[in-house]
């Protein structure tokens, strides 16, 4: 059972993205109307090296507050260029660190209910440090470093509450073990 598109129409676009109404049936024969916003997929970067995990934060428009998350973003003017590429660039832009090996964790929609667009995961090891090289929207970004623990603890206090950080941690944890031998938490 799916639901069949009937017509389609562009209602708004801008450099980030585009809004489209459709007209749908569902399987019962009812009709409706679905917004859809249309953006390019993004990557999201965990950065993490001895124990300890980079955070940024930066003031978010919509929700009107500064969070801590994982670097994330998107190249959407150059939508070809493959996601590990932009997860190293983002990592930079954003960090200064050089990632030695970026480990793709998996795919994940952003928010499927109304929006086309995807991340990709990626655990950046081995880091090295660089310069930032932020954009004239990421100006005022802050980095920071922080334990799994204080990660946890900032995700109870209400300082971590990007959805997309918090779902590439529970990949992150699929995918690796928060316990250390004998029961210590910390390590991956």
């Amino acid at each position: 059972m799916t639901i069949e598109t009937l017509a389609s129409k562009e209602v708004y676009r801008n450099r980030w993205m585009t809004v489209r109404e459709d007209s749908i049936r569902r399987p019962d024969g009812s009709t409706g109307i679905y917004g859809v916003v249309c953006k390019v997929d993004f990557v999201l970067i965990i950065p993490y090296e001895n124990g300890r995990f980079h955070l940024v934060e930066q003031y978010r428009y919509p929700v009107k507050g500064r969070f801590l998350e994982f670097p994330q973003g998107s190249w959407e003017t150059r939508a070809d260029v493959p996601p590990e590429v932009v997860a190293a660039g983002e990592l930079q832009e954003e960090t200064g660190l050089v990632a030695g090996r970026m480990v793709p964790l998996g795919h994940l929609f952003n928010a499927p209910g109304y929006s086309t667009q995807g991340m990709h995961v990626f655990l950046a090891e081995d880091l090295s440090r660089g310069e930032q090289k932020l954009e004239h929207e990421e100006g005022d970004l802050v980095r920071t470093e922080v334990s799994v623990e204080a990660f946890e603890a900032l995700v109870r206090e209400g300082r971590i509450k990007d959805a997309s950080t918090l779902s590439a941690y529970a990949l992150l944890r699929m995918h690796r073990s928060l316990q250390a031998p004998g029961g210590a938490a910390g390590a991956l």
